[in-house]
């Protein structure tokens, strides 16, 4: 074998393992719109993708290569992968299938990923075992001794996958764009292993479609898509008397026009807690996930901060969603909420906690114990803690009753618990805004008895 030879086929192995677990990535980012991203939707994708994968390397490693050739059936394996890619990953086709899975009745987000996973990522997969298996046994027939850098180089690619595409490509040129790249690369896989004249017909085929339908102007045309990237797909919708701020498939701020109101359970927090502050002072206060800024919008006069990881979201609610500037009391710093309370020093009058990434979950180590002790660290004394919620108002679910266990078991005293909103307690409803509320105050662990009752003494 030739040196030059060698190194096309440790360079389709860099390439193969890239391409997977870049696909593999940018499948999580996107099913996290529509069901979140707990750790049962990802064993599910990963278990999928790695179970078929596994069957790749036994059928790649039984097929008769003399007999089909090698190099075709690589060709045919990145084509096929560069198709599937556009499938599984494109915004827009991802929206119609699970369109079509709500029509048909099926409504949970587990079997709707486990469907999803069966129909696009099983010959992806699949196929990129029998690639891994083939090329193996094309280094190992001129060199016994290839395992070794054939290990290497799909695990380099990889790592090259995953650091590229979640640090570099998603945050930087958008998800979509990022579909398109895994695209190219899985075409440029088919013409590496064998060169053809018709590979422009099927690049075309492929890349023209895939183009349309992940280009900016068709995501934003079509479905109000205004960022698309590591974290968050944004839109706004404008409904004539407001505007929407989608985030992640959640309605996560509602501003209308004429009066500068919000969403509701804004409104009870901006008229009860922050607009009628005590004016003696300038307070300090901390949103954790900013939203579209809503919450104070009005108050010029207290100092906020509003914690985010999401980059853009600044610009975007001040062109598209509040259609004005923040005032130059509000600061907004990009950060993970549980990295920004461990480095930072200050202490806070308010904090507010109002972090649900989609319509399924709030991120899950943002409702632990630990977090919450976080949180109450950076209270100042006679300070507040407000926290929003999307549970049941009738602890009808066991996540309701086990969040509102973890929050007394931080917060042990002087809280509230308000749900915004009608509802009916005498039968199952659907989650609603639950405002949790603690007052940093001071607390001696007493109780009336029978046999001591000095009412008289600690109310007056």
């Amino acid at each position: 074998m030739t040196s030059k030879l060698r190194r096309w086929l440790l360079f389709l192995i860099f390439l193969n393992g890239y391409v997977s677990l870049s696909l593999e990535l940018v499948v999580l980012r996107q099913l996290g719109f529509f069901v979140g991203s707990s750790a049962v939707i990802t064993s599910i994708i990963m278990g999928t993708f790695l179970g078929f994968m596994s069957l790749g390397y036994f059928r790649g490693a039984s097929i008769r290569i003399r007999k089909m050739g090698a190099k075709s059936i690589l060709r045919a394996s990145f084509i096929i992968i560069a198709a599937i890619g556009v499938l599984a990953g494109s915004f827009a086709l991802l929206s119609t299938y699970f369109s079509i899975m709500y029509m048909m009745g099926i409504r949970s987000g587990v079997v709707q990923t486990f469907i999803y996973s069966l129909v696009f990522l099983s010959v992806g997969p699949f196929l990129f075992g029998v690639n891994t298996a083939l090329l193996s046994r094309y280094l190992n027939k001129f060199n016994i001794n290839s395992t070794g850098s054939i290990m290497a180089w799909d695990t380099i690619g990889s790592v090259m996958g995953s650091l590229a595409t979640t640090l570099l490509l998603m945050p930087f040129i958008g998800v979509n764009y990022t579909i398109l790249l895994i695209t190219v690369l899985a075409l440029v896989g088919a013409y590496v292993a064998r060169p053809a004249w018709h590979m422009i017909i099927w690049a075309a085929a492929i890349l023209i479609p895939a183009q349309i339908i992940n280009s900016n102007a068709f995501l934003l045309r079509t479905r109000g898509i205004l960022v698309n990237n590591a974290n968050s797909t944004i839109s706004v919708a404008d409904f004539g008397t407001g505007r929407i701020l989608y985030m992640n498939g959640l309605p996560m701020s509602v501003h209308y026009k004429n009066n500068q109101s919000s969403a509701q359970y804004i409104d009870y927090i901006n008229h009860n807690f922050l607009y009628n502050m005590p004016t003696d002072r300038t307070h300090d206060i901390l949103i954790l996930g900013a939203g579209g800024f809503t919450a104070g919008l009005q108050d010029t006069r207290n100092n906020y901060t509003f914690v985010d990881i999401e980059r853009t979201l600044k610009d975007i609610s001040e062109k598209h969603f509040l259609h004005q500037k923040l005032t130059p009391n509000k600061k907004f710093v990009v950060q993970d909420a549980s990295q920004f309370l461990k480095n930072t020093p200050n202490k806070y009058d308010l904090i507010m906690l109002d972090v649900y990434s989609n319509s399924y979950q709030v991120p899950e180590d943002l409702i632990t114990a630990e977090f919450l002790q976080r949180i109450k660290s950076r209270v100042k004394d006679g300070g507040i803690v407000i926290m929003n919620m999307v549970t049941s108002p009738n602890f009808a679910d066991t996540y309701t009753r086990v969040f509102d266990n973890t929050f007394h078991a931080v917060f042990t005293s002087n809280t509230t618990r308000q749900t915004i909103g009608y509802y009916n307690p005498w039968t199952d409803t659907d989650p609603a805004n639950i405002i949790y509320v603690w007052y940093n105050r001071g607390d001696d662990n007493r109780i009336y008895t029978i046999n001591k009752t000095p009412v008289i003494y600690d109310r007056y």
